[in-house]
């Protein structure tokens, strides 16, 4: 792949993101059929809707969302997605949704949890029974999270998926755990294939862990080490790779960590700083566990990410330091208490 040293702008960094490997097209040929993405309005679904797209010319992808960012159905649309707006907390707007083969669930609550956890367990609990119900004929690829693992030590490779999903703390996390049984439960009550994907800390250039350690570096402000490991991976590989899992989804639907190797936040603060001639500031110190998720079932399945940690961190400064877009959504990657 021919990677750019810089983006000069969003279209510049969505045109990677959403960039489709060779091995992509060819996983898509063994799960035919339209692609539908559920909760395409996030952050992650515009790209990897996009990316269905161009890895798929001739298919139909469909982008469900409510859609609230202005002008974002109607890019999708010039890029060939179909949009249809919808509350996915609707039985009707579900049952008015065309039938699809291939189901990516994208849908979810985290920032704003606390205060009205009713709605977050709505989201990322009853909408999945809602759905694995409605398209159970389907196969589908559904987003969790590294949070229903409880935490793990800082010296091991991570947890693997045979670890049973034991959220150490919060609403938000314990809501995943939810999410993930009622795939579970309908997977194996109705036959329905699928994938839940545990991914920790997908990175673009407008957020991310990466994007919020530039950011305090920059600034002058201290890097909180307390959360002092973390796994990242570059959108575009994920995307790609939860795309890829169409063609490998278990009845009963299975566990599969989706990162990249596990990296420290000292050393990212100190590889951003040297790239931004800053000098950065901590605060706490590492506690010996953290979240972290051991990857080689993906790695086995995908081989390793295509972006690696040097190059992100490039792309980083060099975006930060020129002022680029942020989303201004900071992933709180440092939090223990599972307040969100």
């Amino acid at each position: 792949m021919s990677l750019p040293t810089r983006f000069d702008d969003v279209p510049a960094l969505e045109e990677l993101l959403s960039r489709p490997s060779e091995a992509l097209a060819h996983a898509l040929e063994r799960a035919p059929g339209d692609i539908m993405v559920l909760g395409a309005g996030g952050k992650m679904g515009p790209t990897l809707a996009r990316m269905a797209k161009r890895a798929a010319p001739t298919r139909r992808v469909i982008g469900v969302a409510r859609f609230s960012q202005p002008g974002l159905q109607d890019q999708l649309q010039r890029q060939g997605i179909e949009c249809i707006e919808a509350d996915l907390l609707s039985r009707e707007a579900l049952a008015a949704l065309p039938d699809a083969p291939n189901i990516v669930f994208m849908a979810g609550r985290k920032f704003g949890s606390t205060g009205s956890e009713w709605l977050t367990w709505a989201m990322n609990a009853h909408v999945p029974a809602l759905v694995a119900e409605r398209f159970a004929r389907s196969r589908i690829v559904a987003f969790s999270t590294a949070c229903v693992y409880p935490f793990v030590v800082t010296s091991g490779d991570g947890a693997r998926e045979d670890l049973p999903p034991t959220a150490p703390s919060g609403e938000y996390a314990n809501s995943c755990v939810a999410r993930e049984r009622m795939f579970q439960h309908f997977s194996h009550q109705l036959n329905t294939p699928g994938r839940l994907l545990r991914l920790s800390y997908a990175i673009d250039m407008r957020y991310g862990v990466l994007h919020d350690v530039a950011q305090k570096v920059l600034h002058g402000e201290p890097v909180d080490l307390t959360m002092g490991h973390a796994n990242i991976i570059w959108q575009g590989d994920a995307n790609d790779w939860a795309l890829r899992c169409l063609a490998h989804c278990d009845a009963p639907t299975s566990a599969l960590n989706l990162s990249g190797p596990k990296v420290s936040i000292r050393s990212v603060a100190q590889g951003l700083g040297r790239r931004l001639g800053v000098e950065p500031r901590f605060t706490a110190r590492e506690a010996d566990t953290a979240w972290l998720v051991d990857c080689a079932r993906a790695f086995s399945l995908f081989g390793p990410p295509q972006i690696n940690l040097d190059q992100m961190l490039d792309w980083t400064a060099d975006w930060v330091r020129r002022g680029g877009v942020s989303l201004g959504k900071p992933t709180h990657f440092e939090a223990r208490d599972g307040k969100y």
